[in-house]
């Protein structure tokens, strides 16, 4: 019998919630009754949202996308290896704008703090399970991991894909960052209300808040915070239309949003 004790234990409704839907996504529909019997089983699709690999020209990104990725990714290895991060804020492009557009705010709020944002324009949940793998998660213990990741998988995998992708980033977390508490974030709400991507924004948002344990795991949605009473999402909120990536007013809407469940996971 094993001795070794886990570093920690999943929910068992959020660990309930990646196995269940990553074993969906493999499962093959039993032909109708008419249908003839096929001779040959049809090659299952893989859930590329759980594959961890690096941003590559088949994801059929801009051209500069990969050089960027490289170098910042390279850049948050040296930082992870720095140490002395209490708090990181993990994520795609609106994460990076933390340097950006949010860069003011992010001094308002956690420049007084020792906190660091990972964020790479593009990343999908494969992306960022893959440079976690790779040096951006060694090195350093923080206290809280703000995680957002999804919007770019939007489109290209199903909302139950991208829900095994969040939860495999979550395992992935807290498996590298022990004594770390995750504030989960649902993916911000985008394009016009009434779209398909709104939509499947909020199908995804809906599965992964079951990653919510109460102890280790804590998800949020702010969805409320960005969108107006008919449901558009103010220009001075989210300059780009379609509304995607938060402007100085939108990062400020975000870090005021997550002030107080940040400061009781940080305790």
């Amino acid at each position: 019998m094993s001795t070794h004790t886990p570093a920690f234990r999943w929910s068992a409704l959020g660990l309930g919630l990646v196995l269940t839907l990553t074993h969906a996504l493999t499962a093959q529909p039993a032909p109708p009754p008419s249908a003839p019997t096929p001779t040959a089983v049809a090659a299952v699709r893989p859930n590329t949202a759980l594959i961890p690999v690096p941003q590559r020209a088949e994801d059929r990104l801009p051209p500069n996308a990969i050089n960027g990725f490289n170098t910042r990714h390279q850049n948050y290895v040296a930082r992870a290896k720095q140490g002395d991060i209490d708090l990181l804020f993990l994520g795609d492009s609106i994460t990076q704008n933390w340097g950006g557009p949010g860069k003011a705010v992010w001094t308002q709020y956690y420049g007084a703090m020792k906190a660091a944002a990972f964020g790479v324009g593009y990343d999908r949940t494969q992306h960022l399970l893959w440079r976690l793998q790779n040096g951006e998660g060694e090195g350093f213990s923080p206290k809280a991991v703000v995680l957002l990741i999804g919007t770019n998988n939007i489109g290209l995998n199903t909302p139950a894909e991208i829900a095994a992708g969040v939860g495999a980033v979550v395992h992935e977390v807290r498996s590298r960052f022990t004594g770390a508490k995750i504030l989960l974030l649902g993916i911000f709400p985008r394009d016009l209300p009434g779209s398909r991507n709104r939509q499947l924004v909020a199908d995804t948002n809906q599965l992964i808040s079951a990653l919510n344990d109460g102890q280790h795991v804590f998800f949020l949605d702010l969805t409320d915070k960005f969108v107006g009473p008919d449901g558009t999402i103010p220009a001075d909120v989210m300059a780009d239309r379609p509304p995607l990536h938060p402007t100085a007013k939108g990062h400020a809407i975000w870090a005021e949003a997550i002030k107080e469940p940040l400061a009781k996971l940080m305790e």
